[in-house]
């Protein structure tokens, strides 16, 4: 380069007037007004508008015309206001433009594949093959920066808290933490594999045995899982870990870091303590453990209103073990049409429901198709319940209790968003608290709702012998606008606790020497209590940006069928190198 930049494109006001400055970028565009041509030279810090006149640009002004998007470049110019009139209020350097008197070309460009700038409708596949260009547009680059400040604040938040910051291995073993490992065959001990690490769950109990306290870490996670607007197969957490605490200690200091973010990236004042709720009470009032607490609409049981009814649908869900649930749709009514209260079913069939029952509410009185089943105790007991007043649109759910809460969940959130309640400008923290330690998996085992390390209450040791899926555990999930962006727990840490949850989830004592033994040994040399949460940095960025997936606030994120179109990821490797894995067996190995 033979014209180093003095000024990036974003800075210059009309304090520099007159000053002789140099700048570096992409041409954004051309545009020629009889015989002066002007260009918006862009870069990370923003856009300048550069004047190729031909009384001051001498022999480069006949170059501009020359240049096209996104040809990168260096000018030299004098610093001047814009005409009175001209001034561009969107942009920071609206004010001033430079007029060009040297000029460097550093690299033409191809005709890119799609608008950087304005490329809104590109398809998404065109997008990802060309994520570098993506990545240079100026909502993605806002996104990224914005993603980097908030690591830093982050960072610097737990420096003051006394955190030490350290790194565990990417390369490590597998162990059943519910999601599929991604495997790495070693070279050096054939047949065998590393795992790359869902969580630094275990590294971090183990520097909790050694004494550093407080530990934090901006890891790097990976699972091979089905993919989703808000999962991908490899993500970054905020780990962090603490000795000596309870539960309301770990949610204090996260509390304390939102409340943090909060002011100095939105200037906004975070109320603590965050409101709490039990797991127990979200699965009734939301029909989720993650309930979005912007809007009201709670779902409420009428299971025992029903059990006896003459209406079928609901006696019999009842019967069977099942619940019958309601959300009231307060002043609905003509808001939503007959066509909307049809498409319920259809929506709810998507979560295995068979059908949604309304009722709306009427100056001349109640109207639905199943009114008539129901007796006069049923249907004032009904509406009291509901709160059920003129211009309100009662809907309902009758089956397995699992498929009324998921369906009532995504119905409510459905009617949020058609009816307009859901503010996207709110930010709305709370805390789900005091979950079941187990749940059953597809076989009616007992299966860990968290993970095979979280600690049981005190008070439902017992529990442990007998009753498993009564015992509730000091975990605790943050939930920012119905997604969790964290999680956590207080550990075991104690041997004979862990080697029993080992006992009750299955693992023997023989599979938890070999998947779990150096925690377990650990767990005899003085580990004191402990606990932390993970919180996942991808999707905090996501939501407080509101932006409608992570591949929005991840630079170089995969497909949903996990390959990276920009590289080719996953892609063939040489025979070669897997015989040397052992993957596969050389011709004359199969031969003998």
């Amino acid at each position: 380069m033979r014209l180093k930049r003095t000024h990036n494109c974003g800075e210059l006001t009309s304090n520099n007037k007159g000053e002789t400055v140099r700048l570096s970028g992409w041409v954004e565009n051309y545009r020629d007004h009889g015989g002066v041509a002007f260009i918006d030279l862009n870069d990370r810090w923003g856009t300048t508008q550069i004047v190729f006149h031909p009384d001051i640009a001498g022999e480069h002004h006949n170059i501009a015309h020359t240049l096209r998007s996104q040809d990168v470049i260096t000018i030299e110019g004098e610093v001047s206001t814009r005409p009175e009139g001209m001034a561009n209020d969107r942009l920071p350097t609206g004010e001033i433009e430079v007029y060009i008197k040297d000029f460097e070309l550093l690299n033409k460009s191809k005709t890119p594949p799609f608008d950087i700038n304005h490329g809104g409708d590109t398809n998404q596949e065109v997008l990802l093959k060309h994520r570098y260009l993506d990545l240079r547009s100026r909502r993605l680059q806002k996104n990224m920066i914005f993603r980097s400040d908030l690591t830093n604040k982050i960072r610097n938040y737990f420096n003051d808290k006394e955190f030490v910051e350290i790194e565990t291995p990417i390369l490590t073993r597998a162990t059943p933490e519910g999601a599929r490992d991604y495997l790495v065959p070693s070279r050096t001990q054939k047949g065998s594999f590393f795992a790359l690490p869902q969580s630094p769950q275990l590294f971090k109990q183990a520097l909790m045995v050694s004494g550093y306290d407080r530990y934090f870490q901006i890891a790097r996670c990976f699972r091979d899982e089905d993919l989703r607007a808000d999962r991908q197969p490899e993500f970054t957490q905020v780990d962090l870990e603490m000795s000596f605490v309870d539960q309301d200690d770990v949610m204090a200091v996260v509390e304390g870091l939102f409340a943090r973010l909060m002011k100095d990236l939105f200037n906004k004042e975070l109320k603590l303590p965050l409101n709490r709720i039990s797991f127990d009470q979200s699965m009734l009032d939301y029909g989720c453990d993650a309930p979005d607490m912007r809007f009201d609409l709670k779902i409420k049981d009428l299971s025992d209103v029903f059990v006896n009814t003459g209406f079928s649908v609901f006696k019999n869900a009842v019967k069977n073990g099942g619940a019958v649930r309601s959300i009231n749709l307060k002043g609905a009514v003509d808001n939503l049409s007959r066509k909307d209260l049809d498409e319920m079913t259809p929506f709810a069939a998507k979560y295995k429901a068979k059908g949604v029952a309304w009722i709306k509410m009427t100056e001349e009185g109640p109207q639905s198709p199943i009114v008539k089943f129901f007796s006069e105790e049923e249907s004032a007991e009904l509406y009291k319940r509901m709160d059920a007043k003129v211009g309100d649109v009662l809907i309902f759910l009758a089956d397995k209790e699992e498929v009324v809460c998921q369906s009532l969940a995504a119905l409510r959130l459905e009617m949020g968003r058609k009816l307009g309640l859901i503010d996207d400008n709110e930010l709305n923290f709370n805390w789900v608290v005091d979950f079941p330690m187990f749940g059953k998996d597809h076989k009616a085992r007992p299966t860990s709702l968290h993970h095979p390390f979280t600690a049981p209450k005190v008070e439902h040791l017992d529990l442990l012998e007998d009753d498993v899926y009564a015992v509730k555990t000091n975990a605790y999930d943050l939930v920012l606008n119905g997604c969790e962006v964290g999680g956590g727990s207080i550990r075991i840490h104690q041997k004979d606790v862990q080697e029993k949850v080992f006992r009750i989830l299955g693992i023997d004592e023989e599979e938890a020497k070999d998947k779990f033994g150096f925690l377990l040994e650990s767990l005899q040399y003085g580990a004191p209590p402990h606990g932390g949460l993970a919180l996942g940095l991808d999707r905090m960025v996501m939501l407080f940006l509101n932006t409608p997936s992570l591949r929005d606030v991840i630079a170089f994120p995969k497909t949903q069928k996990a390959t990276c179109l920009m590289t080719e990821a996953p892609g063939q490797v040489d025979e070669e190198q897997l015989e040397e894995l052992a993957i596969i067996s050389t011709v004359e190995d199969e031969e003998m």
